[in-house]
């Protein structure tokens, strides 16, 4: 690495190349072990000595033995600067600023390596596993440089990353990238100095555990629209405000039912911890009627604690240990209400299994029926995560019927729980719990989706899901990876072939989705599940031919998320929303696509049963605009026909008067439409608040049924 002075810092990087030693551990205590390359805490080296310095660490001899070239495996290059205002203060004219490529290199025994460091870069070596460098990161006396940070934070401690998957990133090329250079700026700490330099790019070196977060910081690029682009679309910037300050989403935590059943500690840890670790599940969860809301989050924290542990790579010695816990949940973290577990998980989901007593203290609480939902859908769902642990997902499922089985494990066993929870909770009809096939279906649309969206995300991690019999028939090389090489124009081709057809099977699920919706007549409960599933359509549009899909993770606008919930109340709003999605996908159908004849049966199957909620709408807007402009002739008529100027004043508000009240009477009379044709229809189910369905139901036994 060279150094210099950073007054601001160079536009042009310098080069330089960067060793990171790797070695098995004879005692098998840990599949690996590092060499770590500790920087010295205080700034004990005069600036002579830091400029002299070659920066690379080692010297021409750091290695005795004969290590051939060939040895060093090629991973990636990352752009990074830092000024060196931790060693030196915070006046240091002194930083770097460069390009490192990164290898790695194995050895049998760290015996067989003799390491020998540049004395005025390195302070100290020392061979280290994996949960001794995570401890290592946490204590603050130690100072580790920037760019190591980013290598370990980034690839090599995330789960499923280069030292989990060490065989494979020395044997293969999984984890290597030729065609990025990664750029990212140095943490807070090592910005400023005599050249006040401040940030080049948007991903800022965690100076923390950021391992600590699912998924690994910064491992992958999210691409999201300007916000220029999102202040240009007005509307949605309307209802972002409407959502935020005018007419939020109803919070129901504190009802007197809920305060009086539940423990108000445990209860608030649960709500916290629901926060974060699905900050999108929490509100739609938190609207839903005092009877049924704290059922949902419990079921949500359950199922979440339960994936935490299969989703560990790390904390287990071996499978079967990892399926013991599995197969037990149901009845240690379920029936033993000091349960917990420690090691296993990351961040926020590692606290809900170390507190996992708080979140049992409230399922205990739950009613009987409840308690029945949700222990007979954890054991099930934990019998088909066991089936897949061992499975090499490295390149995906293997079809489709392997793909939608581990959909239905992870995702529709959750819309079978929820329908039979919702039919406990009196809000819906006794048969919502023996709707299986929909319910199913359900789950996996929503799970589709996201596989579709973290194609990267998953294959970076070693664990992915779209399904060979797929995939293989667009990859030429037979890897999943072969998709990710978007400088390649064939490859780019092949890839959004085979992402439509993905994005079209998600699609055949959506006539499903809107029948179950269609079978829910409580507007809380309505809400709950119309809102991911439109948001799910509005992903898949944005997914549908999209390049990005393979360079990144693309999301939808937070103001188009906002638009949405505000307008998921009624069916109408729901077919309103697929029916402009799937023409948006329909209208991005490539001729040349082979699947373009199926996307287009999809979308035509989705416009044909939104059909009778769009013209009833159209005819709903023609009223209304038929009766405003009436009103507003009949109010100009009665004011021209007044001559006298005294006359002028009264006639011009009696005008508006007029107006204002046709438009009101247009309005009632648009909302008793909506409610006197929607009955009948196959798709358009007639919602009622909780409070009344409540009451429907206490007037009598099959009240709420008679309802239906």
């Amino acid at each position: 690495m060279k150094l210099g002075k950073i007054w601001p810092p160079p536009q042009e990087p310098s080069c330089a190349k960067l060793a990171v030693l790797v070695g098995d551990d004879n005692d098998g205590h840990d599949r690996a072990e590092r060499a770590t390359h500790q920087r010295a805490q205080k700034g004990r080296r005069g600036k002579q000595r830091e400029r002299s310095s070659s920066g690379r660490g080692f010297g021409k001899k750091c290695m005795h033995g004969k290590v051939p070239v060939e040895g060093f495996k090629f991973l990636t290059r990352l752009h990074y600067w830092a000024a060196h205002t931790v060693t030196h203060g915070p006046e240091s004219p002194w930083g770097e600023h460069e390009i490192d490529y990164v290898l790695f290199l194995t050895v049998e025994s760290k015996d067989k390596l003799t390491i020998k460091p540049h004395p005025d870069k390195v302070d100290d070596v020392c061979w280290v596993t994996k949960q001794k460098s995570l401890a290592m990161f946490d204590d603050r006396s130690l100072l580790f440089l920037p760019w190591f940070r980013i290598i370990a934070h980034r690839w090599m401690l995330s789960k499923y990353g280069w030292w989990d998957d060490l065989t494979a990133t020395m044997t293969t090329h999984r984890h290597c990238d030729y065609a990025t250079i990664h750029e990212f700026d140095p943490p807070k700490e090592h910005m400023g100095g005599q050249g006040a330099s401040a940030a080049l790019f948007s991903h800022i070196i965690p100076t923390q555990n950021a391992v600590a977060k699912q998924g690994a910081y910064g491992k992958i690029k999210t691409h999201t629209e300007s916000k220029l682009s999102q202040l240009a679309r007005l509307d949605e910037v309307c209802s972002a405000a409407t959502l935020l300050y005018i007419k939020p989403l109803k919070s129901n935590l504190h009802h007197a039912h809920i305060k009086s059943t539940f423990n108000k500690d445990d209860l608030a840890f649960c709500d916290e911890i629901l926060c974060k670790v699905s900050r999108s599940f929490a509100a739609v969860i938190r609207q839903l009627p005092p009877t049924l809301l704290v059922d949902v989050l419990i079921f949500y924290l359950v199922l979440r604690a339960l994936d935490t542990i299969e989703d560990d790579m790390t904390a287990f010695p071996d499978n079967k240990t990892k399926i013991d816990h599995l197969l037990s949940f149901h009845k240690t973290a379920l029936m033993d209400p000091t349960w917990s577990m420690d090691g296993v998980g990351e961040g926020h989901e590692k606290l809900l299994l170390q507190q996992f007593p708080k979140c049992h203290s409230v399922y205990a609480a739950l009613s009987q029926q409840s308690r029945r939902v949700i222990a007979d859908i954890s054991h099930r769902m934990a019998t088909g995560m066991a089936e897949f642990v061992g499975k090499d997902l490295g390149q995906g499922t293997l079809d489709i019927t392997q793909y939608n089985r581990y959909c239905h494990f992870v995702a529709g066993l959750v819309g079978e729980g929820l329908s039979r929870l919702f039919a406990v909770s009196g809000l819906e009809s006794p048969s919502m719990a023996k709707e299986l096939h929909l319910s199913d279906q359900m789950g996996l649309f929503l799970q589709k989706t996201n596989i579709i969206r973290d194609y990267l995300e998953d294959y970076v991690d070693g664990r992915a899901f779209w399904p060979q019999s797929i995939w293989n028939k667009y990859s030429t090389s037979g890897d999943l990876g072969y998709f990710a090489n978007q400088s390649d124009p064939l490859a780019q081709t092949k890839s959004l072939h085979c992402l439509n057809e993905l994005v079209t099977d998600a699609l055949s699920l959506v006539p499903d989705c809107l029948a179950y919706l269609a079978k829910l007549r409580c507007t809380e409960v309505f809400r709950f599940c119309a809102i991911p599933q439109v948001m799910a359509i509005a992903t898949l549009d944005k997914c549908f031919n999209n390049p990005n899909v393979f360079t990144g993770v693309v999301k939808i606008r937070k103001g188009l998320s906002c638009q949405l919930i505000l307008h998921t109340n009624d069916a109408q709003g729901v077919h309103a929303a697929f029916r402009h999605f799937a023409n948006s996908i329909a209208s991005k159908i490539n001729p040349n696509d082979p699947n373009a004849d199926a996307t287009l049966k999809a979308c035509d199957a989705i416009l044909e049963i939104t059909a009778e909620q769009h013209s009833r709408a159209t005819k709903q807007k023609r009223t209304g605009l038929l009766m405003g402009t009436a009103a507003a002739a009949a109010a100009v008529a009665a004011t021209s026909s007044r001559s006298s100027s005294k006359n002028l004043i009264p006639s011009l508000a009696l005008s508006a008067t007029a107006f204002i009240g046709s438009f009101l009477v247009t309005h009632t009379f648009q909302r008793l439409v909506v409610k006197g044709s929607s009955s009948g229809s196959l798709y358009s189910p007639v919602l009622r608040p909780a409070a009344k369905l409540m009451t429907e139901c206490q007037n009598g036994d099959g009240a709420l049924e008679q309802a239906q």
